[in-house]
């Protein structure tokens, strides 16, 4: 792609031919899909579902039961024909085939994207609907869940809906104005920031807050606030009296989230709370999922209630239906290392409410991390360093799986690029040119999406429409490195990520700059020109291994050429060079273009479900045989029962072992960290297990996988 004569884009083909059908190639076939409870009740099937001869069983699990549409498409016979009731008006079912699903979305983006002057021609449309199109069908990328739960179920169907409180802006006028109904637009964004203030029912509130979250679950998204805003308990209110305090009012959000699941049928409610660590009830924050997991437990172990996360004993209990984080900047940290003194700070008046011990408060944080997983923590200094818009506020907040964090009231759609899709085991190739293409068409439709969108409030509306934020990610890093021969954890498997990752975001932002010299930059750009070019400016630095950043207090690492293919290397590089300059020259039409979500993996020591039994990872292969092992083995997952048909071995490292003297053992590699106490102070401090010694007392979690 590359901007035409300042009227449009001028697309070119890759993966498909002018002309042709870009499922040609393709092979299909019809497979049963069905979904079970673990006690065996039907959740959700269909026997005639048509799917790609490639995809998995789990792939076509998932496509059928979340995102087919379920109702009000119109049906076709085997001819293609459309079928009509006894009235001649259109029978009226569910999506039967992924074709469906792939032609709703493409052809929508390519619509909206045509209606506001993306294409330099129909001919450069047609060209971005069938690559599209054939990327979706071979799994080289995805978008976020919203998309394939809304998008072009007006377009394709005709399905509106009823007005649900949504709002857009005009993009001829710059008019915030009311969605007419459901889907004319649809909700394609998965992640939101809003803001809440200290008022209990007006607009933009604490109960107006909640009535907000309500739409974007039911779209299928998620959402995080920071709620540092909020008077602590004991606090005075305007009218008398005093405040009950911030608790009581996550608990409310805590109970509405749990009653609505994402998209209706489809999954949980998404939601990330927030709290600064100078606010008052800082400590009652950071215990509060800790303290409700411990009486779940108790129902569990001492009242016979059921174990499982949506059963009676968690469903009594507050604080299961979001993920809690922690601000901390680096006057925090300064003070933690330094074992000062920190002020919690009233909410009304601004005066100390209490001091505590700064190291007191991060073991408290350490502390619930280690007994729930919860809060995380958040570096409010260094995120605020890599803000491409500091001149309209602060970063405060982010998405519930935080890899989106912008200003408040924002909204960002995302999607993955398949990175084992570009990969060609026989030559052990990376496709440099298939992946460039493939975030280029991404990026255009990721900001088609931010223009065909509404959104669940009009403070969000115009925020995502004045910085038009941008999620493009990538999925399958372990598994590329795995069939490269390279291990995860190794130098040249981090240059590799660096590459892709630098790859990915400069490509992003060059395909950006494009746009903005087609459809301007996005509306805060030139308020925000020199704060992004910094951002920029220290993202090409990274990519060419230097070291003098602007604005950044905290060391960065940067892509290792001594461990990076050199192909990589140079399509990185060349991205940024033309990010940089094409930003200058044009500016750029998205304040933010990437996010990685999160990840994670097994040891050797994880216990596995199988159909013998809860088994070690590691006993279901050879650690000392060769990297690919051929394995036949039924594991349990989170859609039932697989077959897992290889093991991979990563390398081996040493594990040190340790008993106490009440007979328990534990194990973890040298730099793993385990607790233990200060015989001097009695603090709870981290050590590695290579430097236990005799006489140390160390802390075990019990009665837990």
């Amino acid at each position: 792609m590359m901007a035409g004569r300042g009227e449009g884009l001028r697309m070119q083909r890759l993966f498909t031919t002018e002309g042709g059908d870009p499922y040609d190639g393709i092979a299909w076939t019809r497979r049963e899909s069905r979904i079970v409870n673990p006690d065996g009740s039907v959740v959700f099937e269909m026997d005639d579902a048509e799917v790609p001869t490639t995809w998995s069983q789990v792939a076509t699990d998932i496509i059928v039961s979340k995102y087919f549409r379920k109702a009000g498409v119109p049906q076709l016979d085997t001819d293609g024909h459309l079928m009509l009731d006894a009235e001649g008006n259109p029978v009226l079912g569910p999506e039967r085939s992924a074709k469906d699903v792939f032609n709703r979305l493409a052809e929508t983006w390519r619509h909206w994207g045509e209606g506001y002057g993306y294409f330099d021609s129909a001919a450069d449309a047609q060209t971005f609907e069938d690559e599209i199109k054939h990327m979706l069908a071979n799994q080289m990328a995805a978008p976020n869940s919203p998309q394939w739960f809304n998008t072009g179920l007006a377009h394709k169907y005709g399905i509106t809906g009823t007005r649900q409180g949504f709002w857009y802006v005009d993009e001829e006028t710059g008019e915030v104005l009311p969605s007419p109904d459901a889907y004319s637009r649809p909700a394609p964004h998965a992640c939101f920031i809003q803001s809440v203030a200290d008022d209990l029912v007006n607009d933009g509130g604490i109960m107006d807050l909640w009535v907000r979250e309500a739409r974007l679950f039911k779209m299928g998204s998620g959402t995080g606030s920071n709620f540092s805003n909020l008077r602590a308990e004991g606090e005075p209110l305007a009218g008398g009296g005093k405040s009950s305090g911030l608790m009581s009012f996550l608990k409310i959000g805590d109970r509405a989230a749990g009653a609505i699941k994402s998209g209706g049928t489809t999954r949980r409610a998404a939601k990330m709370v927030i709290l600064d660590t100078d606010h008052p009830d800082i400590e009652d924050f950071i215990a509060w999922k800790r303290d409700e997991e411990i009486k779940a437990r108790l129902l569990i172990e001492h009242g016979g209630f059921p174990a499982d996360f949506n059963g009676e004993a968690y469903m009594t209990v507050s604080g299961q239906n979001s993920n809690n984080s922690v601000r901390v900047d680096d006057r925090f940290i300064q003070a933690v290392a330094a074992d000062g003194d920190w002020e919690l700070i009233n909410r009304v008046e601004g005066d100390v409410n209490k001091t505590v011990r700064a190291r007191d408060l991060w073991e408290q944080i350490a502390d619930a991390a280690w007994a729930c997983a919860d809060p995380g923590i958040q570096y409010h200094t260094t995120i605020n360093e890599w803000h491409t818009c500091p001149a309209d506020g602060e970063i405060r907040a982010s998405n519930p799986c935080s890899e989106y964090m912008f200003l408040d009231d924002t909204a960002c759609n995302l999607a993955s690029i398949n990175l084992g899709a570009f990969l060609d085991d026989a030559t052990g190739r990376f496709d440099t040119n298939g992946y460039l293409h493939a975030i280029r068409l991404w990026t255009i439709v990721l900001e088609i999406s931010v223009t065909m969108a509404h959104f669940p409030s009009k403070a969000i509306a115009r925020g995502s429409y004045d910085f038009r934020t941008l999620g493009l990610g990538y999925a399958n890093l372990g598994s590329l490195l795995m069939r490269s021969g390279i291990p995860y954890d190794s130098d040249e498997g981090r240059a590799i990520a660096g590459a892709l990752t630098a790859i990915l975001t400069g490509e992003a932002y060059a395909t950006s700059a494009d746009m903005a010299k087609v459809r301007g930059p996005f509306p805060g750009f030139e308020k925000n020109r020199e704060h992004m070019l910094r951002v920029m400016r220290n993202h090409r630095r990274a990519a060419y291994d230097e070291t003098d950043f602007e604005g950044v207090n905290t060391s960065i690492s940067t892509i290792d050429p001594a461990h990076c293919p050199a192909d990589l290397l140079d399509a990185a590089r060349r991205a940024w060079d033309r990010a940089l300059d094409l930003g200058k020259r044009h500016g750029y039409r998205n304040a933010q273009s990437s996010v990685l979500a999160p990840t994670g993996c097994l040891v050797g020591g994880s216990l596995i479900p199988t159909e013998r039994g809860l088994v070690r990872l590691r006993s279901l292969g050879d650690p000392e045989g060769p990297r690919w092992q051929e394995l036949g083995v039924s594991v349990g997952t989170d859609e039932g029962p697989r077959t897992a048909t290889r093991f991979y071995v990563n390398g081996v490292e040493p594990v040190v072992t340790v008993d106490t003297e009440r007979a328990y053992r534990v194990q973890g590699t040298p730099t793993h960290p385990i607790r233990v106490v200060d015989p001097k102070t009695g603090v709870w401090l981290w050590r590695g297990f290579g430097g236990l010694e005799g006489g140390d007392l160390v802390r075990l979690l019990m009665n837990q996988l």
